[in-house]
């Protein structure tokens, strides 16, 4: 089993900046990748970024690319995403998820095995 723990999520104006972090812990020596998916009110979960633990390569939904950035601390097991030049519709709860699947593709949500509890994330215009 993995954990996984989100935290970094609030209130900020348009254009603003927050940064999200997600820490795994438990059998995490097996995980292939990891990544961040939100959820609006009304609507679907979808996509946001992930990355590739064993390069960091890094794969991003078209509406954050060049705002937001995905990273990972080996070490720490733990991935960030800095997110910059905030709107309103980035407004969701953002989930992290994790996977031990081979078969892993990264904007696929049922591809990813464990995810964590959500976090609240706000932009007001």
């Amino acid at each position: 089993q993995v954990q996984l723990v989100e935290s970094g999520g609030g209130l900020v104006q348009a254009g603003g900046s927050l940064r999200l972090s997600c820490a795994s812990s438990g059998r995490t020596d097996s995980t292939i990748a990891m990544g961040w998916f939100r959820q609006a009110p009304g609507k679907e979960r979808e996509f946001v970024a992930a990355i590739r633990w064993s390069d960091g390569m890094t794969y991003y939904a078209d509406s954050v690319k060049g705002r937001f950035t995905i990273s990972r601390d080996n070490a720490k097991n733990t991935i960030y995403l800095p997110m910059n030049g905030l709107k309103p519709e980035d407004t969701a709860v953002y989930y992290c998820a994790s996977t031990q699947d081979i078969r892993w593709f990264p904007s696929r949500l049922r591809s990813y095995d464990y995810w964590g509890q959500g976090t609240q994330v706000t932009v007001s215009s």
